[in-house]
């Protein structure tokens, strides 16, 4: 599913490095239970909607290492 909009206030995560930048929208989170995720270097493209269960579980497998190139 994805979704557009420019209403939302989005903030950069901080594990975005100068080649990979992912911003994600807390506040809409935080009242819908769907997290919107889009690439910083292009804002008017459109935003990945996530279950927050689902957006959780991939935030504790980018800390524990779980993506990290072998």
């Amino acid at each position: 599913m994805t979704t557009e909009s420019t209403t939302q206030q989005w903030v950069k995560s901080s594990y975005s490095n100068s080649g990979s930048c992912v911003e994600w929208a807390p506040r809409t989170a935080s009242t819908t239970g769907i997290v919107p995720v889009r690439d910083s270097k292009n804002p008017g493209g459109p935003a990945l909607a996530l279950a927050a269960d689902a957006f959780t579980s991939f935030v504790a497998g980018v800390k524990s290492g779980g993506f990290d190139a072998s």
